[in-house]
């Protein structure tokens, strides 16, 4: 089987080796992609109002960076100071139950979300939460 290389393919081959532009690694693109697949966010210390703001910036600016995967931390509540204030239980953390009804109340977010669903214990237990991302195809 003889094959015959024509003279635009060795021009092209010689154009490319005079060139002095280098070529995308794409192993190391893949490997970014992977790196920015999950992100971690501790909310230990926020009040509602600052998580809720938070979470919303979060979810937004992650879907449009690509981040497919959120571990949100928010405690337990055990340590906070709940029992000063009458309206709340001392037994449930705030942020533990509110911070995912946010989510699932908003629209807007819940259109950029596959699932919710409670955090692995190496995660973080049930003093954390996941949060799927749709892909963003962008």
């Amino acid at each position: 089987m003889k094959s015959k290389i024509s003279d635009k393919d060795k021009k092209d081959w010689e154009d490319f080796l005079t060139n002095n532009d280098t070529l995308p690694n794409k192993d190391l693109s893949s490997y970014k992609k992977k790196i920015k697949s999950t992100k971690y966010f501790d909310f230990h210390g926020f009040s509602l109002d600052e998580a809720n703001k938070t979470i919303n910036k979060l979810i937004k600016d992650s879907y449009k960076n690509g981040v497919r995967k959120l571990v949100i931390v928010t405690g337990k509540g055990i340590h906070s100071d709940n029992e000063k204030n009458p309206y709340s239980s001392k037994d449930l953390g705030i942020l533990k139950y509110s911070l995912p009804e946010y989510i699932k109340n908003n629209s807007e977010l819940m259109e950029l979300i596959n699932e919710i669903k409670d955090a692995d214990i190496e995660d973080g237990g049930s003093g954390a939460f996941y949060i799927f991302l749709k892909n963003n195809l962008k």
